[in-house]
């Protein structure tokens, strides 16, 4: 009889196999994708007994490619495939708690609201990170009778001080000039420029996985 590895969302006792994983750490690209995740709408939750966090990744039906290629790229930390769940109408996915999501929780979380981590200037010359962030919360601008505009980073859940910091590093670290929007009472990040526009889809583009290539424009 084949052995049945435990989940570990249920109060149970761990298996070998997933005590070894806790131990093992993330590659850079695997944290990269995991840091771009969290800047966009992953969540970070804790376990059962509150010791570590798990990444949790909600997508819409649209968007079943991307969060399949999210989870082959983190599939050392994840027991179960990506889920339908029909009330919500949304493919969820969640990896096994790891000490290093914890570490980011208290970066990212530090007062249990998100913001802006100390990193995110390193955080930030990584096109992996910002093309995963954009994968995740952003999109293409289009005006009617005059096409494609420019890009949507939707960075509402971030101060108006934090969208500041953000556009400051865009042209810091990539000569990219964004702006910032007023979104019903929130901020987020536009780019709108030709030079800048097109500064940013040559950055992220080689990371933007084919069925998420629409949102280039």
């Amino acid at each position: 009889m084949a052995t049945v590895i435990p989940r570990e969302s249920r109060r149970i006792t761990y298996s070998s196999e997933i005590r070894q994983l806790k131990t093992v750490p993330f590659t850079e690209r695997q944290r990269a994708i995991v840091i771009g995740s969290i800047l966009g709408d992953a969540c970070l939750h804790p376990n059962w007994s509150k010791t570590n966090y798990t990444l949790k990744v909600t997508r819409s039906e649209k968007q079943k490619a991307y969060v399949e290629w999210q989870y082959q790229e983190l599939k050392p930390f994840v027991r179960t495939a990506p889920r339908w769940y029909e009330p919500t109408r949304s493919y969820t996915m969640r990896t096994i708690s790891h000490s290093e999501l914890t570490t980011l929780h208290a970066e990212f979380y530090p007062k249990r609201k998100k913001v802006l981590p100390e990193q995110i200037t390193r955080y930030m010359t990584n096109p992996l990170v910002l093309a995963v962030w954009f994968m995740d919360d952003g999109n293409a601008v289009r005006v009617k009778k005059k096409g494609f505009r420019g890009y949507h980073l939707n960075t509402q859940s971030f101060t108006l001080a934090e969208n500041k910091l953000i556009a400051g590093l865009f042209e810091e670290l990539h000569g990219i000039r964004p702006h910032i929007e007023n979104n019903h009472g929130y901020y987020r990040i536009g780019i709108a420029a030709k030079f800048s526009r097109e500064k940013f889809r040559e950055l992220i583009k080689g990371h933007v996985i084919p069925p998420m290539r629409y949102k280039l424009g």
